[in-house]
């Protein structure tokens, strides 16, 4: 069976509600075979992931979270990356917490990695984790919150005074042509994924709501976003 067609029957019910324990099981849904195949075939579309941990620059002792950490794909090579960091991540599905565990666990990042299960627009870090973060990411996570400005502001709250909030997601494909956007957004519906048209603009609020700089860019001709706040 061909993987298009494998998604399709994996397809959860259409969502209903916003309510954090219904998105949880919402998510459980989406990814609970899915995880399986998840960073194999991500990898040709979830784009200036790399990028961004690039763009992180935790080289010294920093704490370092991820906001919706999927399988544990970014945390791991993070870890490896910046060695001297200690790095956490949270996501609201619980399937995928399963993976991301054992992937840090094969990975020999168990002592350097902590997970826990936690909605994007209502955690705290210093509840969860004991501590505020030096650096905050969330990587293509924005576009599957139905709240997603509110999961920006809340990641806001969790950086240290100096700290810097770093978001990569999906564009509007405006320099790509038709088809592509077509069939780009045909396969996100089937996962509720929304790109967000007004990021670019709600992340410059967000920071001036808080007395931070802010910058967002265009990537691979409108296909992703990345930018930073702080």
């Amino acid at each position: 069976m061909a993987v298009d067609e494998q998604l399709e029957e994996q397809k959860p019910p259409p969502e209903t509600a916003s309510e954090p324990v219904e998105h949880s099981a919402l998510m459980d849904g989406v990814y609970r075979r899915q995880r399986y195949i998840y960073d194999a075939t991500r990898k040709y579309f979830l784009l200036g992931r790399d990028q961004l941990l690039d763009e992180l620059r935790a080289d010294g002792p920093a704490n370092v979270l991820e906001v919706g950490c999927g399988t544990g794909r970014n945390l791991i090579l993070a870890a490896r990356r910046y060695p001297n960091a200690r790095f956490y991540g949270f996501d609201i599905s619980e399937m995928m917490l399963e993976t991301a565990r054992a992937n840090i666990e094969r990975a020999g990042l168990s002592d350097r990695i902590t997970l826990a299960q936690g909605d994007a627009t209502t955690f705290s870090a210093p509840d969860v984790f004991g501590r505020q973060m030096d650096r905050v990411f969330l990587s293509y996570t924005l576009s599957m919150i139905p709240p997603w400005r509110e999961a920006v502001a809340q990641s806001l709250t969790a950086l240290t005074v100096d700290g810097t909030l770093h978001v990569v997601d999906f564009g509007q494909q405006e320099q790509l042509p038709e088809w592509s956007k077509k069939i780009l957004g045909w396969w996100l519906a089937k996962f509720h994924v929304s790109p967000r048209p007004d990021l670019s603009e709600a992340m410059h609020e967000a920071a001036a709501a808080v007395n931070r700089a802010s910058e967002i860019r265009g990537l691979y001709k409108g296909y992703a976003w990345i930018g930073r706040i702080g």
